[in-house]
């Protein structure tokens, strides 16, 4: 009988053998495998992709607010007063209203309700007569002059070098009077100015907007709410920007905020430009690189389109939020490295770039943000809040949007820049040994046919502005 050990010992044998041949073929080389070509890599396209548009509407509190509130319509304004028999009338009243409620030309202008009397004791406001109501009141009633002690100049001076980018205590030092004496006249400026604007830049028809942001620095607030850390983490990190928007041609600044750089804000911008525009006007939008206009622009000027089907059986595809086709809007794309600008590009989003070069064609200008950036110099030299480097940073949001409130009225109406003055027919000689007048001031107001002459900032304070909307007498 054979042993177990000699089967054993013949498996052994049988894989020890089949291991060294294994390893002898596959150690001799085979023939040669042909070359795989390689795929050429595919290059993507850098051009950008057609606007598919959006599924959803673009949200806008703004615009969702004012559709929900209804706005009443103007009262009808009563019939103007009859001519009398007496003395023409010499001192200007149209451009005051009767204060009381229960008269029925309170708010209406230019009626012939009025009278002016003289000075009385020598003061100097006149009390006007409403001969509707047979009521008496000064002047400067509803102004910011009212009830106040100080002299009428010594404010108009006090607010005009705010105006001008004098810090408020530095104001304040020059004029011998207390800071907190001149933060209260900001205030009232502020919202005066702010129901001037809105009163007299309304229904404009412009045909390019340029819109920018302008980062601003805010100082800590440390009351006591705020810890040491948390301060100085916000003065460090503040997120506070100034939104302008100008249009080019008249240098008119249309609007101006303050808030972060984000959608909402945006939204909020481009809602106060659309308030300003005229009915029915699209003008062309030139903006920075900035993403989020994209969708803003779109809530106002947007409308539902049904695409067209591709196949002939399927789901019909959904309906498309997709720009108007009078909407024109271009960005202009910095590319920065090491704080150094090192490339300039153009995008045309919406419209096309042959519409673009239409409209900017008939002022010889190209794509660009200049006018806009030219805008943002001159706010940092007139708001001493956003200087650079200053120590007269405002302690919140409300601070800052008070003194634009008050530049933007006083850039708009009594500020001529020379960029807008049209020449004088034939040269007007000065008194003194210089040379003639060559050119005529012009606001940007009144290069946009707003008003007719320069505004002094006095006037402007001086204006009682119409609750609502009448015909303008500038």
């Amino acid at each position: 009988m054979v042993s177990p050990l000699v089967y054993y010992q013949l498996a052994f044998c049988v894989l020890v053998w089949l291991f060294v041949m294994l390893h002898v073929t596959w150690s001799q080389p085979g023939p040669p495998t042909p070359p795989v070509p390689a795929q050429p890599k595919r290059n993507r396209s850098n051009a950008p992709k057609a606007f598919e548009g959006l599924t959803t509407k673009p949200y806008c509190v703004l615009c969702e607010r004012d559709t929900t509130h209804l706005k009443l319509p103007p009262p009808v304004p009563p019939d103007p007063m009859p001519p009398t028999t007496r003395r023409p009338h010499t001192v200007d009243t149209s451009r005051h209203f009767c204060p009381p409620t229960a008269c029925a030309y309170r708010g209406w202008r230019g009626l012939h309700n009025l009278r002016a009397n003289g000075h009385p004791s020598g003061g100097p406001w006149r009390p006007l007569h409403c001969t509707a109501c047979d009521g008496y009141f000064p002047e400067h009633h509803g102004t910011i002059f009212h009830g106040k002690q100080a002299a009428v100049e010594l404010m108009v001076r006090v607010l005009a070098c705010l105006a001008e980018g004098l810090g408020i205590r530095a104001t304040a030092r020059v004029f011998e009077v207390d800071p907190k004496t001149v933060l209260p006249w900001l205030v009232e400026a502020a919202e005066q100015l702010k129901a001037f604007s809105r009163y007299f830049l309304c229904e404009v028809h412009v045909q390019q907007v340029q819109l920018a942001e302008l980062y601003a620095v805010l100082s800590a607030v440390k009351d006591g709410q705020m810890r040491e850390e948390e301060a100085i983490w916000r003065l460090s990190r503040s997120s506070h920007w100034v939104w302008t928007a100008i249009a080019p041609q008249s240098k008119r600044l249309l609007a101006i905020t303050v808030g972060p750089r984000t959608q909402a804000m945006a939204q909020r911008m481009v809602h106060q430009v659309v308030q300003v525009l005229a009915p029915g006007g699209i003008p062309l939008f030139v903006t920075d690189g900035f993403k989020e206009y994209t969708s803003t622009l779109l809530s106002p000027f947007g409308s539902w389109v049904q695409p067209e089907r591709r196949q002939a059986t399927g789901p019909v595809p959904k309906a498309r939020w997709m720009p108007l086709p009078e909407l024109r809007y271009a960005q202009v794309i910095k590319t920065t490295r090491r704080r150094r600008l090192v490339r300039v590009s153009h995008r045309v989003v919406f419209g096309t770039f042959e519409a673009v070069q239409q409209v900017l064609a008939a002022c010889g200008w190209q794509i660009n943000t200049a006018v806009v950036e030219r805008l943002n110099l001159t706010i940092r030299q007139h708001v001493a809040a956003i200087g650079r480097r200053v120590p007269t940073l405002c302690k919140g949001e409300e601070g800052l949007d008070q003194q634009l409130a008050l530049y933007h009225g006083y850039y708009n109406f009594c500020l001529p820049p020379g960029s807008v003055r049209p020449p004088l027919p034939q040269p007007v000689p000065t008194h003194g040994t210089g040379s003639a007048k060559q050119w005529r001031p012009c606001t940007p107001a009144m290069a946009a046919g707003v008003t007719a002459h320069v505004w002094t900032l006095k006037e402007i304070l001086l204006y009682r502005v119409p609750p609502w909307p009448q015909p303008q007498t500038v």
